[in-house]
Formats: structure tokens, sequence, C-alpha cells
């Protein structure tokens, strides 16, 4: 085997994309709330960045500017390592950290232009009274699981390492209340003396606490923490939580009856009473983190008659180039200056081109989509069209990327309600006559039909084929399966009522 070393030249094509390209697909991408957050970020890294609205002073001092485009870039990274973390003290009414925010602000430009004025004592009491309220008014963190549970748990009265390992126990509880552990590994992993009749008793008293049913090991178990003497149809529930619970859940009454030897309505009340009983008794402390939605656009009729989108932009602040530092750049300044301004000022004028870009682009992909959809928003939901976003490519004569990009997490509000933009896209299916239907009016035909059928009786998946076909929608049985599982409607057996 021999080696040899050689050079070659090549020519070959490579697609590139400038960063002014990427910045704007980035923020064409945003939703309204991220793009709030992006501008505020810029117009505190870039000086030369302002809002429009705000009033800003006339005199630019060179020396503050030299200074602070000498040491920006240094000073930002040494003050981020500098400053501390904010805790509320409200003893000294945290007056060492005001203090130092204070001393910090005082060299902080106004209205992003670099300042050598310095904040008045009466400005800087206000500023601290106001950043304290703020602080001390600050809504507390809600208890959690946990530390409920953990709070009852001492008023037992326990030797001090059964205490701490009740403590260890109940930090293995999930979110739901139990436990996904054995209690024979728990004693193990806890590594400490406790025998495993320790942990039996230990958890006798966690199962004991408040909600009813925390601290089991399985579905089972919590149910029959559940059921206390005073439970109606106690003795016929603790049979079938323990031997028939899959029975329930598959709607299998008459199996049950032949089994147990219970009368059906007894079963059937039993049932009832079990539905009463909360399988996850830990959800209760579970944050729920609700999603704030800001639509991005509008969409309303104009007086003749036709609908019309527009932006919802006054969340987000007007920008301009500052008009100081486009001055000071056609003025006498040193070489490194002028670099440094024109390095910042077009980078400001990327950014004011970008969000310019994704306004234009996204009013005009929203208008199209309206555009299509007319008889939805007249008519309601049952009226949407199947719709893609190569057609929507097409109209606006832009690539389907781009308007994946710009539909993405974006909201609209209608005369019908607040929607997403992806909402309205979907595929379809054609009926006996040829017409085209969107899958959203199946499934809402499919609900239907489910809702008006006999309960004594129900439609099984094939009839629900059936039914649909008489409606004009022919489906196949895989089809309608999907799409009923999707709804959440149970099978044939599940729906039945005896």
């Amino acid at each position: 085997m021999q080696l040899n070393l050689s050079q070659q030249m090549k020519m070959s094509q490579q697609m590139k994309l400038a960063p002014r390209m990427i910045q704007s697909m980035e923020i064409l991408q945003l939703p309204i709330m991220a793009l709030q957050e992006r501008i505020d970020q810029e117009l505190s890294e870039n000086e030369m960045l302002e809002n429009a609205i705000s009033e800003t002073d006339d005199s630019v001092p060179d020396t503050e500017l030299q200074n602070g485009m000498d040491e920006s870039r240094d000073d930002s990274e040494g003050n981020q390592l500098d400053r501390q973390e904010l805790v509320v003290d409200n003893e000294h009414n945290n007056e060492a950290d005001f203090e130092r925010l204070l001393n910090e602000s005082a060299d902080w430009p106004e209205d992003n232009v670099f300042s050598a004025s310095k904040p008045s004592s009466n400005r800087i009491s206000e500023e601290g009274d106001r950043q304290h309220d703020v602080m001390s008014n600050m809504i507390s963190r809600p208890q959690s699981l946990h530390e409920y549970l953990i709070d009852q748990f001492h008023y037992f009265d326990n030797p001090p390492h059964l205490r701490d390992f009740g403590e260890y126990m109940i930090q293995n509880l999930d979110h739901r209340g139990r436990f996904q552990t054995s209690l024979a590994e728990m004693v193990q992993v806890y590594g400490r003396q406790v025998t495993y009749e320790d942990a039996e008793h230990v958890l006798t008293l966690i199962q004991k606490l408040d909600p009813p049913g925390v601290g089991a090991r399985d579905l089972k178990e919590c149910f029959l923490l559940q059921i206390t003497p005073e439970t109606p149809f106690r003795d016929v529930l603790i049979t079938l939580v323990t031997s028939h619970l899959e029975d329930v859940a598959e709607n299998r009454l008459p199996l049950i009856q032949r089994k147990t030897g219970y009368e059906l309505d007894t079963i059937k009340a039993a049932i009832e009473e079990l539905t009463h009983l909360n399988p996850n008794p830990g959800r209760a402390f579970a944050e729920v983190q609700v999603q704030k939605v800001m639509p991005d656009l509008f969409v309303e009729k104009n007086d003749e008659g036709k609908y019309i989108v527009g932006l919802l932009d006054e969340y987000t602040p007007r920008l301009r180039i500052s008009k100081r530092y486009q001055e000071l750049l056609r003025g006498e300044i040193d070489q490194k200056t002028r670099e440094y301004i024109k390095r910042k000022i077009d980078s400001a004028k990327w950014l004011i081109e970008s969000i310019e870009q994704r306004y234009n682009t996204l009013k005009r992909v929203a208008q199209a989509i309206v555009d299509h959809q007319i008889d939805f928003l007249d008519n309601g939901e049952e009226f949407i069209v199947p719709l893609k976003m190569q057609q929507i490519a097409d109209v606006v004569k832009i690539h389907v990327t781009t308007v994946s990009r710009a539909v993405d997490d974006k909201w609209i509000q209608t005369p019908r309600g607040l929607f997403a933009l992806k909402r309205f896209f979907g595929g379809g299916t054609t009926t006996a006559e040829g017409e085209e239907v969107a899958w959203d009016i199946v499934r809402i035909k499919l609900r239907e039909i489910v809702d008006k059928e006999d309960k004594n009786d129900p439609l099984s998946d094939d009839a629900l084929v059936d039914e649909l076909a008489k409606q004009g929608y022919t489906l196949a049985r895989r089809t309608v399966t999907k799409y009923r599982k999707a709804l959440n409607i149970p099978s044939s057996r599940q729906r039945r009522v005896y």
C-alpha cells in the first residue's frame, strides 16, 4: 500500500445564508411576545437604536461616547460577574441591594444616549421605594404537595430517624401523589438504620394524610384508601376495585354481574360512586402553567363587506436610528469611534428592516388565508375548507417554508374568536358528489352521529362508516377509528348503557 500527497483545484457551488437573511427569518418566526422581548433586548444592547415615541436629550457628550465605546463590551462581562442575586430582606429593606443597583444605574445613559448627568437624591429615594414595593408585593409561591404533607406528618409523634425517613418517602411521591418505587427499594436506597417494618409503619401514617388516597402504590390502592365505612355501596365498591377494575373500564357490566352475583342496578350505583373517587389526589397541588396568547393580527369587515387583515403592533415599540449619533457620525470624530457608531447603526438598520419585512409578509400571508376561508368566518367551523401552505405560497409568491415560519405560533383575532393561523390549514376528502371537504368537518359530523345514536345499541365503527357514507363522506374504517380515538370517543362497547 502506497500513500501519496497531492494538491487539486475544484470548483463547486454552495448556498450560504447572509447574516441579514438569517436574522430576517428569525424575526419572522417570532410570535408577538417574543418579538417584544427581542426588541427590548436590542434597545438595551444597542445605544444607536431608540424608541421613536421616547423623548431624548439633545446633547451627546463626546467623552461619554468614547468611554462607552471603549468599555461597553469589556465592562458588560465584568458587571455580570460582580452583580449579586437580589434577596428580599424585609428587616433591612434591602438597603445594600438598592444602593448597589442605584450606583450602577447612575452610570446608565437615559433614552439610550450616553449622558454625564446623574439622578437627583429625590429620584434615588423614589426609585428605591418603588423597587422595594414591587419586590414586597410579589405573589408568593403556592404550597407544594410535598410541603403540605410534611407539615401534616410532623404532627405524628415519631422518633427522629422515622421522621427523617417519612420526609424522604414524601419527597419520593410523584405529582399524582403516588409512589413509583417499591417500599423495599426505598429502604435500600435510603441506606440508614430503618427496617422494612419501620417503613411499613411510616407508609401507614402517610396514607392517613390529606388529601385522601395519597401515598398509594397503584391505582387500586389509591381508590381503596378513599373508601370509608360511610361510603355508599362500600362492599360492592371494594369488590369492583380489587377484582373488576378493568371490567369497569371496558363497561363489561353483564360479566361483572355473572361473576359477583350483584344486581345490575347495584353495580351501576357503585360505579357511580367510583366516579367520585380521585385517581390523582396530588394533582390539586400541581401548578397549572397558563400560556398567555397575544394575537399578532386581527380581521374585520370593511364597509364593502370584505374581510381585511390588520396588524396588532401596539405591543411593540416603534424603532428608529438615533439622530444624534447620525449627526455625530457626520462630524469630526476619530476613526475608532466612527467604526463603532457605524457598526451599531448597521445592526439597528438590519433589525428595523427585518421587523418591517416581518409585518409585510405576515399581513400578506394572513390576508391570503382569510380570503380562502371566508365561508368559515361567515358561517362557522363546519364551513372550513381544505387548505395547504403551498396554496398560500403560490398566491403570495413566496416559498412554502416562509409561509410555515410566518404562521408558526401566530394568532389572529376574528369575529368568531381567537384562532392560531395554523388552524386554517388542513387536508380533506372528497364527497360522493366530488366536493372537497376538510377533515374538521368530517370530525364534526362523526361527533354528531355519535351524540344522536341509541346508547342502548351504540354504533360500531363499521356502522359509523355507513352513516358517514349516507351523508356523502366516504371513509375507510381505520380512518373512522383514528378520528374516533382522536375525539376521545369510547368504543361502542364502552358507550353502551345497560
